[in-house]
């Protein structure tokens, strides 16, 4: 068959034509519904003040009454909640007592400060290298030199906490999965909502049982970080190679001493990069648990977001970012020894061995010092902010100071231009839409990207948004939402093709990429607070700072996945370099774009809370209003429920539009 015929076969068939069509199908109904709203802009939008509750947020407030009233007899408190609130806040405090606070009528925590850095280095040592324990020894000790070591061990203490945790259950939890293909398809569906809903929805309801502090953070954490360690633990079971285990069995082996001898050992690396995930991911939310009373660093930069202080904030939010390194660097060396050693190397020189044991003698030395004098339990400068913390606050502060008073009709020029060429407008159209009207915009974009399969879903999600009271508040998130992920995948497209392309580009930007996704969510707003103040531009730029490296990496792979016959062949036909990029590169790599698309908008939709610390309203600031204000508490968690169904509508109608990306691909 010749190209021509080809070609005129392939139009021929109808499923190669709804590609083409769905585009003009999307713009029809846009068209329709900006038509429509000329005439009803403004009418049934079911705004509502702040302070006005509806009957389901003041039953919400009831429900919160009768729950405290109960505390105290009901058996599911006192037997059950109660005792597993205690039990963590047990293990919480041990910890503490260890690193951070004053234990066993001692005015210093058992392990000082010197004995905490020598034991960092001897961990990065012996699951590393030289190199990492170096990195985690000046990163120790920048802590206490910042003047905040006690802030930094009660966050470690949190994450150490919350971390194990989640290895105790995720662990064995992956494992099952991964052996049991039942287990897998009845956990799947919960992973997915665990680390779909944006992490302060969790937070309201915890509180609600587990009252505020170190227990409920942990749980929250909990619940964030310990979907990762439970992907990769059955991904790593399942990818064992069959060959290796029938080998196993003709020697008589149990599926015990199968699962002891052979997958475990070989999964070991897959679930040592779990580890790493779950621990960046307790990191960052143990900070964000600030929110409800969690002690550390994450306190420390909200009370600071809160008076807009951002010398303060600067100053913690780099001590959150030099421990999230830290972490990161230790928990993938350790990875890396074990694929080396796993391959059939050593891992290390003879001498390694010798190494690490006078590591260990230094560190029991270490101890004894830390455990006896008050110089290597109390880290110096501690009292008067550290050697440079106090004087590096002074000067962020004086820096962003000397920002917004010279540089203020520049930084005002870019926050206005946006809000009103682009942001007020799109609100304008979104909230300003009657809520009917908005809902079949919804469901006609839904069917025509996703397909009628994802409708019941949608529609049972703008049911329940209509049912929590807040549907204009729901509306300005959205908006907000669209806006930064169509920058994020602008953004994402750019330097991902760039990345995708250039191996050298690739050696540059990834690293930075990398960095960026370990920080915590607060750390993005403290700079552009200081470069924009409290407003709903900072918010959004902050969201689209947090969001982006996601989206560039996953289209990165997707642009590097088109086979290199395919390029060779678009270049032997003549074709431009941009030629290559719009028809052949980007078409081939629509799977990733979509996948791209429905990872920014999460990334985004999570930034909402934080958000609303700085100006960036809506749903966010009622969330944080609800921890804030004892009437408000209702307000606040339905602003949760909110964000969670605006998070799984988006959700479910991108992964609905990146399989049917992958099925045409």
């Amino acid at each position: 068959m010749t190209t021509v015929e080809s070609a005129r076969a392939r139009a021929a068939r109808p499923g190669l034509r709804r590609p083409g069509l769905r585009p003009w199908l999307v713009a029809g109904i846009l068209a329709v519904w900006v038509l429509l709203w000329i005439p009803l802009r403004g009418r049934h939008t079911l705004a509502l003040d702040t302070s006005q509750l509806t009957g389901v947020q003041k039953q919400l407030n009831e429900l919160r009454d009768k729950v405290v009233i109960a505390r105290g007899s009901n058996p599911f408190f006192t037997d059950f909640v109660n005792v597993v609130r205690t039990g963590i806040d047990k293990l919480t405090e041990l910890i503490q007592s260890l690193i951070s606070q004053p234990a066993y009528d001692r005015p210093v925590p058992v392990i000082g400060w010197l004995g905490v850095v020598a034991l960092a280095v001897l961990g990065a040592y012996a699951f590393g290298n030289w190199r990492v324990a170096v990195v985690a020894g000046l990163g120790f000790t920048s802590l206490g030199l910042l003047g905040y070591w006690q802030q930094s061990m009660d966050t470690l203490a949190l994450t150490l906490a919350a971390v194990l945790l989640s290895l105790l259950i995720g662990i064995p939890a992956g494992i099952w999965m991964g052996l049991s293909r039942t287990v897998e398809r009845a956990l799947t569906p919960v992973l997915d909502f665990m680390q779909a809903v944006p992490t302060f929805v969790y937070l309201a309801p915890l509180t609600l049982f587990f009252l505020i502090g170190p227990a409920s953070a942990v749980i929250a954490t909990l619940i964030y970080a310990m979907p990762p360690v439970m992907r990769l633990t059955a991904f790593g079971i399942r990818e064992v190679q069959e060959s290796a285990l029938e080998a196993s069995r003709s020697l008589g082996a149990t599926r015990w001493q199968l699962l002891r001898k052979v997958q475990l050992p070989l999964a070991k690396r897959t679930i040592v990069v779990g580890i790493n995930q779950t621990t960046m991911c307790a990191l960052s939310m143990v900070t964000i648990a600030a929110l409800i009373d969690a002690p550390g660093l994450g306190r420390v930069v909200l009370r600071a977001l809160q008076i807009l202080d951002v010398g303060t904030a600067f100053r913690a939010g780099l001590a959150i970012v030099i421990m999230a390194i830290v972490l990161d660097r230790v928990t993938t060396a350790a990875s890396v020894r074990i694929e080396a050693t796993a391959r059939g190397g050593t891992a290390g020189s003879r001498w390694r061995p010798w190494t690490v044991g006078a590591l260990g003698g230094l560190t029991l030395v270490a101890l004894y010092l830390a455990y006896t004098f008050v110089w290597a339990a109390v880290f110096p400068g501690s009292d008067t902010g550290g050697l440079f913390g106090a004087r590096l606050a002074e000067a962020v502060g004086s820096v962003s100071d000397w920002v917004q008073a010279n540089l203020a009709d520049v930084t005002e020029a870019i926050r206005n231009g946006f809000s009103y060429g682009l942001l007020n407008p799109l609100e304008h159209l979104i909230a300003g839409s009657p809520w009917y009207l908005m809902c079949a915009v919804v469901l006609g974009v839904a069917a025509v990207l996703g397909g009628w399969r994802v409708l019941p879903i949608v529609a049972v999600c703008l049911g329940l948004l209509l049912a929590c009271g807040l549907w204009q508040d729901s509306m300005v998130t959205l908006t907000a939402t669209l806006i930064a992920t169509v920058i994020v995948m602008v953004l994402g497209v750019v330097f991902g093709v760039w990345m995708g392309r250039s191996d050298r580009a690739d050696r540059v930007i990834r690293p930075v990429l990398d960095a960026a996704q370990v920080m915590p969510a607060f750390v993005y707003l403290v700079p552009f607070l200081g470069l924009f103040g409290p407003s709903r531009f900072t918010a959004i730029v902050a969201a689209v700072v947090f969001g982006m490296p996601v989206a560039t990496k996953i289209v990165a792979d997707g642009i590097r996945a088109v086979p290199q016959t395919v390029l060779e062949a678009a270049a032997a036909s003549g074709s431009t370099t941009w030629q290559v990029i719009s028809k052949v590169q980007l078409p081939l790599a629509r799977r990733a774009l979509a996948l791209a698309t429905n990872q920014g908008l999460i990334y985004v939709l999570s930034m909402t809370v934080v958000g609303g610390l700085v100006g960036g309203g809506a749903l966010g600031y009622l969330v944080v209003a609800g921890f804030s204000q004892y009437s408000l508490y209702g307000k606040g968690l339905a602003a949760g429920v909110a964000i969670a169904l605006l998070c799984i509508l988006l959700d479910r109608i991108t992964q609905a539009a990146a399989r049917r990306a992958d099925a045409r691909s």
